[in-house]
């Protein structure tokens, strides 16, 4: 079969490789449909190995399959999988780990195993190949009204959705969000499905800005190289005290001090983009406003059955950030190299692996 796949950073390739093995007695192969070009494969191909598996000496270990956002159709399974079946349409919940033995795992928060491995970055397969094999737990069953690109945006979007849990957003608040890209504009959508009223976005790109506005008509668009983001939140919120919560998904020290800025007194900031390194805030700030700083990292592998629904009613319509669509046989120049490409034109792209 046809994979992408990293050996090295600026160095990927569309490659044949082996078929998957038949599964085991918990495991399925699917054959992919779609997949998104996540921040995490840009990084790893930019910057990398970071996340892909190494060697003693730091080097890559073994060409790896990149690609933890999608979705596809069952074609075998395991006797010990019972919950799909053969020509099932799935989505892909890409973490595995110990079911197990391990702090996290036995209270049920995968997410924080430091024992996790992610299809498409540190196990055997991923989502840039025409198959994969998976675990049973990793696939779940999509509603009827889902399409195959809805099925490969599940993942971006429960991080978004998560992020949003983490800040608390209730019916009528109002909320800002740091960054107009992928996971900032589904963080959007996912606000103003938990009932946000009033929301605002910052980012230095006019083109980003432009699709945030098309995206959702009524946000408030900020860009912080012309405006100070705090000025403007409190000149819009009622009593000018600022916002009830505010989404960092830049990972960017200006973005959080934004953010710490723009929140009101007994506030949430969350922290959903990794930050390279140390980020400072004004910790006199958080203590006289009394905000709440939170991390959101991923999501819980129990999401899945709600954001398929979020998807699949419209609440959350995540394929409105989707702007291009390419095959493997363009996907170097016309994905990875486009996202990178400085101008920012391009927010999220999937993979056609049918093109």
């Amino acid at each position: 079969m046809r994979a992408l796949r990293f050996h090295a950073a600026k160095d990927l390739r569309v490659e044949d490789i082996a078929l998957p093995t038949d599964p085991a007695e918990d495991e399925v192969v699917i054959e992919n449909r779609f997949v998104g070009i996540c921040g995490t494969d840009l990084h790893e191909y930019a910057y990398g190995p970071i996340f892909v598996p190494q060697d003693e000496d730091g080097k890559t270990a073994a060409p790896q399959v990149l690609g933890h956002e999608y979705g596809g159709t069952v074609t075998k399974v395991g006797k010990g999988v019972t919950h799909v079946k053969v020509g099932d349409r799935v989505s892909v919940q890409p973490f595995i780990t110990p079911r197990s033995g391990d702090y996290y795992v036995d209270r049920g928060e995968f997410n924080l195993s430091d024992a996790m491995q992610l299809a498409g970055l540190s196990w055997i397969g991923g989502g840039m190949a025409q198959e994969s094999l998976l675990k049973g737990y990793n696939v779940y069953k999509v509603p009827e009204n889902m399409t195959d690109e809805d099925a490969a945006l599940v993942e971006p979007t429960a991080v978004a959705v998560y992020g949003v849990d983490r800040g608390g957003v209730n019916a009528g608040d109002s909320v800002l969000v740091t960054g107009a890209g992928p996971i900032g504009l589904l963080t959007l959508l996912a606000a103003r499905a938990a009932g946000a009223v009033q929301m605002f976005v910052s980012d230095p790109n006019a083109t980003r800005l432009k699709i945030a506005k098309e995206i959702i008509p009524d946000v408030i668009t900020i860009n912080p190289t012309e405006e100070n983001v705090g000025d403007v939140i409190r000149a819009a919120t009622e009593g000018g005290v600022g916002c009830d919560v505010a989404l960092e998904c830049v990972g960017n020290t200006f973005a959080l001090q934004a953010c710490v800025d723009a929140v009101r007194k007994r506030g949430v900031v969350v922290q959903i983009g990794l930050h390279p390194g140390e980020a400072p805030v004004n910790w006199f700030d958080v203590v006289y406003k009394d905000i709440d700083l939170r991390g959101s990292w991923a999501y819980t592998a129990q999401m899945w059955p709600r954001v398929m629904r979020l998807i699949a009613s419209g609440q959350i319509p995540a394929r409105k950030v989707v702007t291009k669509t390419v095959t493997l046989d363009t996907v170097i120049k016309d994905g990875f190299d486009a996202l990178l490409d400085p101008a920012g034109t391009q927010l999220k792209i999937l993979i056609d692996l049918n093109g």
